[in-house]
């Protein structure tokens, strides 16, 4: 079950929470029509397709940067983008009703 948590976005959920909490900026990677309805209190929606442009918007925030969707799948892809754009705090939150 390991494998297929940390494949799907599983992870620490305790230790996500626990990042929330002190601070993290929450993005959501879904589109605006899943975005509106509904989604993590205080979230900023970035969809997946609009990740690599705002780059520069997101290393702005100058936080620890916590990605969600509806499954994992695309939070996944975002933390891989994320971090191969240079951004190095950047977690995998999963499922959006997961985290919030």
């Amino acid at each position: 079950m390991g494998f297929f948590s940390s494949l799907f976005g599983g992870g620490n959920k305790v230790e996500i929470k626990q990042i929330i909490e002190n601070g993290a900026i929450i993005i959501d990677v879904r589109t605006p029509a899943e975005f509106a309805g509904g989604h993590v209190k205080g979230s900023v929606n970035i969809p997946l397709d609009k990740i690599q442009g705002n780059i520069s918007k997101i290393k702005g925030y100058k936080k620890p940067i916590v990605v969600c969707c509806a499954s994992g799948m695309r939070s996944s892809n975002a933390k891989r983008i994320l971090i191969k754009n240079g951004l190095e705090d950047v977690y995998d939150g999963g499922s959006w009703m997961s985290i919030g």
